[in-house]
């Protein structure tokens, strides 16, 4: 996980219209693009949770045997206490890390 991630908002915070669209000028096409980069956060961080959690399988056939893990709790809880993906990328937006382009657009330039 990114440090740079932890920068983000972890309330809802109100944000101007102005700066959402500075770098498009077009409301809709920023969150079009934050939207995008927020669901590829949320598939690195679900990849990341898969990947540690995978240490922590138990295979029993029995219902009644359930084993606490006071390690993957505290790994839960480290995860739960991030930001949304959503904010992370609105603060990525804000901070002019999210590169995009219109693929049409550029091979007709060319």
């Amino acid at each position: 996980m990114d440090k740079a991630h932890l920068a983000a908002s972890k309330t809802t915070k109100t944000l101007d219209f102005n700066e959402l669209d500075a770098a498009t000028g077009n409301i809709y096409e920023a969150i079009a693009q934050i939207s995008r980069r927020a669901e590829q956060i949320n598939e690195t961080l679900r990849a990341e949770i898969n990947d540690k959690l995978v240490d922590f399988e138990v295979v029993t056939d029995s219902l009644e045997e359930v084993f606490e893990n006071k390690e993957q709790i505290e790994m839960s809880r480290q995860y739960e206490v991030l930001p949304k993906p959503h904010a992370m990328a609105v603060r990525e937006w804000l901070d002019g890390k999210i590169f995009y382009r219109y693929p049409e657009t550029d091979s007709d330039k060319a």
